[in-house]
């Protein structure tokens, strides 16, 4: 009995002896790790970053594609004083500068300005809404600590406004959700803030991110108010809860850490990064280091020039400290995701991962009769050399070699992307051929696999059958059918392929009159869906090569929807319209009316053409399929078919 209890007392002893070294461990190790701070990996230093930047806000706007993000940005510079009163209108958007975001009233490259109010400067950053650019949206919530969610007052949430959100609570920000538009007759904020909810609870947001504050504009008449019955006369409720969003958390003392999660260009002083100090300080000619992430080497380099975002400009500096958004030039060859470090002790952040693309098109030099007449960029090695500045800037496109020298394979992250690109081309003078788009497919766990796309259309009741009926030949599968809203109208919500949405918008406008309001995102890859029916119809084209008359237009154009009107020049085998039947047909369109002494008492027949259908590149690029081509020159978008010899 004695040396059973001895046994179990020695057993006691010991269990209660490793107790207590195990609660000592923790304590030892975290004094000796706090007394060699260089040999802390990534995601332990932010651990210590227990110093807040009272002086400083950074927060990103998102929101669905069209729901008043740049206005909002435009309306709080204006009411900060950052820019001059009254110098926006109302139909202006100062933070949409390139020319193709004023015509297509949306944003496509994030933005970055800065503003202060009571002595805080808050940078913001505008994100684009649309699906193709959402890669953007993922990196520059990297920078931020608080996230400005915009939600139209009359729409509510959006497929855009969930991809986002999901995102943003991902990375644990504190969200502050704009009911924007308020001015709608139709706003039912209150069925908003509830759907809104809905959403935070759907995606697993935390009983924190769920309990929301809640403010109410109208950016464009520059007005806001923490209630829809009281809004003021300012956009100072906007300012007052921006300051409530969390401070940047920053390691003052620590080593340099610089995560770049942008890439813009200057013509005068190249390539620039943006990022913000994670860690440290940084200066201006002072050698850093450069590494791609754990692991890696680095690189020595030094800055060159340093500044930070003052209004809509930049403004030099010449050091930055953590916390803060900087853009700083003079480096060669940098990625996105790549860290500036100290390089004495480099501290390296795990790389972000950019997108991937999820559509490819070739493009190539114009072959066409009518090649070379207009544009002033035309060879092959014209095209690739601006691919290539583009690449710099552009870090979810991929540029291939093709078997045709003359030919390159380009990816993005859908059509938008890729027609964006192409209009800036033909606009700086490039003339160019450019093929069907292509979906880029992938084999998961054995599987082949497609891109989807969450589409999410509104349109009164009476149209939805054929917009139903659309989307179910196109193999999409039907999530979410409202009830009809009291102004008639109901919201459907589809999972599509990718490669089914070719052609899908322009359809849906037909059938409804052009009162559907029709947007998508991406929804990721999964299981190919199988075959579907091809273009139903076939295409009307030249017969030879000439100037289209209108006496020929006014004979064959009971034969289909042409594309070319009277004057118009035309060569053989270009498409020149839509057959009403299967199968091509080639048609006359240059014929001229013979000149006879024989007079007609009837009206002259060239009053009875029919106006031909305006195509535009985003629609030419749709409507083409394998064995067709749009032609691309500075005044002009043509269809054409290859020859049966190619």
């Amino acid at each position: 009995n004695f040396q059973v209890n001895l046994r179990g007392m020695l057993t006691v002893a010991l269990l209660l002896a490793t107790r207590s070294c195990q609660a000592v461990m923790p304590a030892v190790s975290r004094y000796s790790v706090r007394v060699r701070p260089a040999l802390l990996s990534p995601t332990r230093s932010s651990l210590f970053m227990s110093e807040e930047r009272t002086d400083i806000r950074n927060i990103a706007i998102v929101a669905h594609v069209d729901h008043g993000k740049t206005t909002l940005v435009d309306a709080m510079l204006e009411s900060a004083a950052a820019i001059g009163s009254g110098s926006i209108g109302k139909d202006d958007r100062l933070m949409d500068s390139n020319d193709q975001e004023r015509e297509r009233g949306i944003t496509i490259l994030a933005k970055n300005a800065a503003l202060s109010y009571n002595g805080v400067k808050v940078n913001i950053v505008d994100t684009p809404g649309h699906a193709d650019f959402g890669g953007e949206v993922e990196r520059v919530l990297g920078m931020v600590d608080g996230v400005l969610l915009l939600v139209d007052a009359a729409e509510g949430p959006k497929p855009q406004t969930r991809f986002v959100l999901k995102k943003a609570l991902g990375m644990g920000h504190k969200i502050l959700v704009v009911v924007n538009k308020i001015d709608k007759p139709a706003a039912r904020p209150d069925y908003v803030i509830d759907k809104t909810f809905d959403l935070f609870c759907e995606l697993g947001a935390s009983d924190e991110q769920t309990d929301f504050p809640v403010v109410y504009t109208s950016a464009i008449n520059r007005i806001a108010g923490l209630d829809y019955d009281e809004i003021g006369e300012d956009m100072s409720a906007v300012f007052e809860q921006i300051m409530s969003l969390p401070k940047p958390k920053a390691d003052m003392s620590g080593p340099l850490q610089l995560q770049i999660s942008n890439i813009a260009a200057d013509n005068f002083i190249g390539r620039l990064g943006i990022g913000r100090i994670k860690s440290g300080s940084i200066k201006k000619n002072t050698p850093i280091g450069l590494c791609a992430g754990p692991g890696e080497p680095v690189k020595q380099a030094k800055v060159a020039e340093l500044f930070n975002f003052d209004a809509m400009g930049r403004a030099a500096i010449e050091e930055a400290y953590a916390g803060e958004i900087v853009v700083f030039s003079g480096l060669q060859n940098f990625n996105i995701g790549d860290t500036l470090v100290d390089p004495d002790t480099p501290m390296p952040l795990d790389p972000i991962e950019v997108e991937q693309p999820t559509m490819s098109i070739t493009m190539g030099v114009n072959k066409s009769p009518f090649g070379g007449r207009v544009g002033k960029l035309l060879t092959s090695r014209n095209i690739r050399d601006r691919l290539a500045k583009e690449l710099e800037v552009n870090v979810a496109l991929r540029v291939e070699d093709t078997e045709d020298g003359d030919t390159v394979l380009v990816s993005g992250r859908g059509l938008l992307h890729l027609t964006v690109l192409i209009e800036t081309m033909r606009r700086e003078g490039f003339e160019l051929m450019v093929g069907p788009p292509q979906v880029i497919e992938q084999t998961i766990d054995g599987a082949r696999c497609e891109p989807f796309e969450t589409v999410d259309i509104e349109l009164p009741d009476e149209y939805s059958g054929a917009a139903i009926n659309l989307l179910n030949e196109r193999k999409g599968s039907m999530l979410e059918m409202s009830a009809v809203s009291a102004e008639g109208n109901v919201n459907l919500m589809y999972e599509v392929p990718a490669r089914g949405m070719a052609g899908v918008k322009s359809k849906i406008l037909s059938a409804t009159r052009g009162l559907a309001v029709m947007s998508s995102t991406f929804a990721g890859y999964k299981p190919f869906a199988g075959e579907f029916g091809a273009r139903e119809r076939g295409n009307l084209l030249s017969h030879e090569a000439g100037t289209a008359t209108p006496f020929s237009i006014m004979k064959v154009q009971d034969r289909g929807a042409l594309f070319s009107k009277p004057g118009d020049e035309v060569y053989e085998d270009q498409i020149i319209g839509v057959n009403s039947k299967q199968g091509d047909l080639k048609v006359n369109i240059c014929r001229a009316k013979q000149l006879t002494n024989m007079r007609s008492a009837g009206a002259d027949d060239k009053t009875n053409v029919i106006p031909a259908m305006q195509l535009t590149l985003e629609d030419a690029v749709e409507y083409v399929t394998v064995g067709e081509y749009v032609e691309i020159t500075p005044n002009a978008i043509r269809m054409g078919k290859y020859s049966k010899s190619r």
